[in-house]
């Protein structure tokens, strides 16, 4: 796909294959185009060129979900957990239809999914940053998606809920669902993803993180003196 954005070239050429069941990191620098590719894949910006087919499923409909990076919820609104994962289902079933009991239930078992079901009740505001993420992945859920989108989904959580977030997705990714997460963080990212997609505008390299994370595809995404990296076991760090 090629999208042009107020007549700048925002994303070039850009084609890559997701597998069902596939974990798949996108990393690449601040304007590298990662946003825009999910905007892009969930129907929400044009593409100049190109189709978007993830799974066999074109986009939009229920069965894509996308957490942005910057959720638009007003935090000063008294919002459950549950209130956001039944959003889920009003947005898959229709705002206008009253949610019945088997709405009420499959709130409850994704909740339930990403180990928040005790915090059902809690308002928003008194989840930690990686407890408000994993209620977004949630909401994604209760939308019976096949398809997830999370846009730095690790931004403002601590390693631990970082961690506690990537097995919830493996286990999604392990029942074949396609999960797409674009991070700044490049810390074992083979330990946490079975693929990268290495942007910079186009695709610099996209396949297992042990393989495509050279030093040369490191530097066609940040330049030879933009940020140093060493690899050592578990993959790339500062």
């Amino acid at each position: 796909m090629t999208i042009e954005i107020d007549g700048h070239m925002a994303l070039s050429s850009v084609t890559f294959d997701v597998d069902a069941g596939t974990l798949m990191g996108v990393v690449g620098p601040n304007g590298a185009g990662k946003s825009t590719l999910f905007n892009a894949i969930a129907g929400l910006l044009p593409v100049r060129r190109g189709t978007v087919t993830l799974n066999r499923v074109d986009q939009g409909g229920g069965e894509l979900a996308y957490v942005p990076q910057r959720e638009s919820l007003n935090w000063r609104f008294p919002v459950s957990a549950s209130d956001v994962v039944m959003m889920g289902r009003c947005c898959r079933l229709g705002w206008f239809r009253r949610p019945g009991k088997r709405d009420r239930e499959l709130v409850n078992a994704c909740l339930g999914r990403v180990g928040l079901w005790d915090q059902r009740s809690a308002l928003m505001t008194e989840l930690s940053g990686g407890q408000r993420q994993r209620v977004f992945v949630a909401r994604a859920l209760a939308q019976e998606a096949n398809v997830l989108l999370l846009d730095e989904a690790f931004s403002g959580v601590d390693v631990g809920a970082q961690e506690d977030l990537v097995g919830v997705l493996q286990a999604l990714r392990d029942e074949g669902r396609i999960i797409l997460l674009a991070t700044h963080d490049m810390t074992n990212l083979a330990g946490r993803f079975d693929q990268v997609l290495c942007l910079n505008g186009y695709v610099c390299a996209c396949g297992p993180p042990d393989q495509v994370l050279t030093s040369e595809v490191m530097e066609q995404m940040y330049g030879a003196h933009g940020v140093r990296l060493t690899m050592d076991g578990s993959g790339w760090t500062t």
